[in-house]
């Protein structure tokens, strides 16, 4: 009886978590993680080539830090709603513009 028991549990408990996978589905932010990526690694190579100054740079970072914060708190409820979606895209693009701002403002390397 205990073994059938068990059986049915673990049945259940595999059928549950097999209908809550979805529900975090809509977390998944690849586009903006890899833009977040791309982003980092602009600011160190311009950190590196001499056209960021460290100033500059730690500047851009704190704005990267914004965002992923933004992302994060987007993320909590386990659903990133296309408003919250569109924001962080906003966001990105307003870092993205900064970033080549300072990278090409005629700085001597």
């Amino acid at each position: 009886m205990t073994t059938i028991y068990k059986t049915l549990l673990s049945g259940g408990l595999l059928l549950g978590f097999g209908l809550a996978q979805p529900c975090f589905a809509g977390a998944n932010t690849p586009r903006i993680d890899q833009r977040q990526e791309n982003q980092d690694r602009r600011i160190e190579q311009g950190l590196e080539s001499g056209s960021l100054t460290h100033r500059e740079a730690n500047r851009l970072e704190h704005q990267q830090m914004r965002i992923e914060h933004q992302e994060a708190a987007a993320k909590a409820d386990g659903i990133v709603t296309k408003t919250e979606r569109a924001r962080l895209t906003h966001q990105q693009n307003k870092a993205n513009r900064n970033i080549a701002r300072k990278k090409h403002n005629l700085r001597q390397p």
